[in-house]
């Protein structure tokens, strides 16, 4: 299979996915996560049927594969989804939080497009202020939820999250050979990352306006 067609893949991968969000980013059809098990299955499959969520963590591994510290980065984002989850468990509001979460996903997805070498802590700040939202709507899945299963949950939205940033920046490096954030095939996932976003982010201000 020739590099450019991971391309295509990724377009297919990020539609199937688009097709499940009937789900509302829950595996369990809206129940509250009640034993261990169900609380780690729900917490690995978040970050991945949530489309706007995936794209991020997408084009943050592949931010993270051009910075020195390319396997420590991503943590800064998977902590802050963490600290965020919790504010949401404990009731903690966040106005608007859809639009910034795709407003989000838009500017990383823009910033690697770009193809400009960014200061590292540009990244890291974006990725701290985006994980405490990314994570607070992650916790709408988990509220009312017992320790056991919330703690489960935690853990797998967290796995889950850092494996996905490792891989996508894994594949830029060994599979497309990208020395450079000017290579073309990161750029187009770039691309594809801030074209999610601003759909999401016109519906959500569309739900603003015509709510």
């Amino acid at each position: 299979m020739k590099r450019h067609s991971f391309v295509p893949g990724i377009v297919g991968v990020v539609a199937s996915i688009h097709a499940t969000q009937g789900f509302a980013h829950h595996v369990l059809d809206g129940d509250t996560p009640s034993n261990f098990f169900e609380g780690l299955l729900s917490g690995v499959a978040h970050p991945v049927i949530g489309v706007d969520h995936l794209a991020f963590l997408i084009a943050m591994g592949i931010a993270a594969a051009f910075m020195p510290r390319s396997l420590v980065t991503p943590l800064v984002f998977v902590i802050s989804t963490v600290v965020g989850c919790l504010l949401s468990v404990a009731g903690v509001i966040f106005p608007v939080s859809e639009i910034v979460i795709t407003a989000s996903v838009v500017v990383v997805g823009a910033m690697v497009l770009s193809g400009h070498r960014f200061p590292a802590m540009l990244y890291i700040g974006l990725f701290a202020a985006g994980g405490v939202f990314h994570g607070w709507a992650y916790g709408g899945a988990i509220v009312g939820a017992e320790a056991t299963p919330l703690l489960a949950y935690l853990l797998g939205f967290a796995c889950i999250q850092y494996v996905i940033a490792v891989i996508a920046g894994t594949v830029v490096k060994r599979v497309w050979h990208a020395t450079d954030t000017r290579a073309l095939h990161p750029r187009l996932v770039g691309a594809l990352v801030a074209g999610v976003g601003l759909a999401f982010l016109i519906e959500n201000i569309e739900g603003l306006i015509f709510v």
